[in-house]
């Protein structure tokens, strides 16, 4: 069987952060004992973001819980999956927007939350939406939240610190380089952002493959990453920045975009995507 080896990306992607950011502390010399302010600032941030991800996820997408008359096929698919993986099931909630989406949310297993948007609902099949859910009850269970959370974390403190390292280490009194201390405070963000979306699309990657091995149908997710894609491009979500923090969470990326933007995209390609479970399906 192929392996595509997406947790050791994950690993040697976190591995450049740290990097990059063990580098910066070297270049501030004298001053990086002031490396750990900003450490603590961003593992505070990141601890408080991690353990409120689902409120902010769900009040962004104006989401109402759902019951079980309400939402059968819902219900029944995550009950079904999650008894399949021996986890507890998620709470379920719909999104009433148009835009064809859904995305999986919450801290751990246990405080965890399903979203689909009324679109979705509507766009896709029984056997689609069984495969949409298996992939978002994959992030769920391989914690990518958290995943997610640490790397945002990691590229926050590399922004400040080269930011600051810009504004005080760089000046001639203080026998510093501006030249150099520019290039720090601009390429460094740049590339700290890169990496973690770069660790966001790993995860696609894995959630795409562990869950249509959960549902044991890759098929039925290859057609609904299809449909997707032409529906996220026919109906895309407004560039609220609300809604930005929280699209890297989403199945399919909601904003309409190319070119130069594919470099920033959350989401890895999705013809990449499709190509991968429909290989999937012949080893199968």
């Amino acid at each position: 069987m192929h392996h595509h080896f997406n947790g050791l990306k994950t690993a040697a992607l976190f591995g450049f952060l740290w990097a990059a950011l063990f580098a910066i502390w070297a270049a501030m010399g004298a001053r990086s004992g002031l490396l750990w302010i900003f450490v603590l600032v961003g593992v505070g941030s990141t601890a408080w973001g991690y353990w409120n991800s689902a409120k902010m996820a769900l009040r962004a997408m104006h989401a109402y819980p759902v019951t079980e008359a309400e939402q059968p096929a819902m219900y029944r698919i995550v009950r079904e999956l999650s008894a399949a993986a021996g986890k507890p099931m998620p709470a379920l909630y719909v999104s009433p927007t148009q835009a064809p989406n859904a995305f999986a949310t919450g801290r751990n297993p246990e405080n965890a939350a399903v979203c689909c948007t009324e679109g979705i609902l509507g766009l896709l099949d029984e056997r689609e939406l069984r495969g949409v859910l298996g992939h978002e009850l994959m992030h769920v269970y391989n914690r990518d939240i958290l995943t997610s959370s640490v790397a945002a974390g990691i590229a926050g403190i590399i922004t400040a610190v080269a930011q600051f390292a810009m504004f005080f280490g760089g000046r001639r009194e203080n026998g510093g380089n501006p030249i150099a201390a520019l290039a720090l405070a601009l390429l460094a963000p740049l590339a700290a952002t890169i990496i973690q979306l770069a660790i966001s699309r790993t995860r696609e990657f894995d959630a795409d493959e562990d869950g249509a091995r959960l549902t044991g149908d890759p098929l039925a997710l290859a057609s609904a990453l299809n449909k997707l894609e032409m529906g996220t491009q026919a109906a895309p979500l407004p560039q609220d920045q609300k809604l930005i923090d929280v699209s890297h969470q989403m199945i399919a990326n909601p904003f309409a975009g190319g070119g130069f933007a594919k470099l920033f995209a959350t989401h890895p390609p999705m013809a990449d995507r499709i190509a991968r479970l429909q290989a999937m399906s012949y080893r199968t």
